[in-house]
């Protein structure tokens, strides 16, 4: 498939498609006349990388990942090894620390929304 419609099926722009190419996380044959051509297995492939930039992954980290998955189910694949079970554990606890810190704000402005639902309710 081409590039517009790989895009269309994602909801991933073109640029960003091209961007994952070039970062080695996705790759393309090439048509006589230069155009990309992807397989239909890149669907999940986008879907995957997806995925781990939303989890907070740059782009080096989803690299080294990547080959250690499959791209259908996110399963580990039969290269799977310690290392991946050490960075998907690293990852994991950073987005906990996150979680953490959000809650924390999360409270802090339920304080200051009580607060000041409280003074102006006061003032009415």
């Amino acid at each position: 498939m081409r590039i517009g419609v790989l895009a269309r099926r994602t909801g991933v722009s073109e640029r960003s498609l091209r961007y994952y190419e070039q970062e080695g996380l996705l790759t393309a044959s090439r048509t006589p006349g230069g155009h990309r051509e992807y397989a239909e297995s890149a669907v999940d492939r986008v879907r995957r990388i997806q995925e781990l930039y939303a989890a907070g992954l740059c782009s080096v980290k989803i690299s080294r990942l990547l080959p250690c998955m499959r791209d259908s189910d996110g399963g580990p694949s039969e290269t799977a090894d310690a290392f991946l079970v050490r960075e998907l554990t690293r990852e994991r606890e950073r987005i906990d620390r996150t979680i953490e810190d959000l809650q924390r704000s999360r409270s802090l402005l339920d304080g200051v929304i009580a607060s000041a639902s409280g003074s102006q309710e006061r003032n009415a």
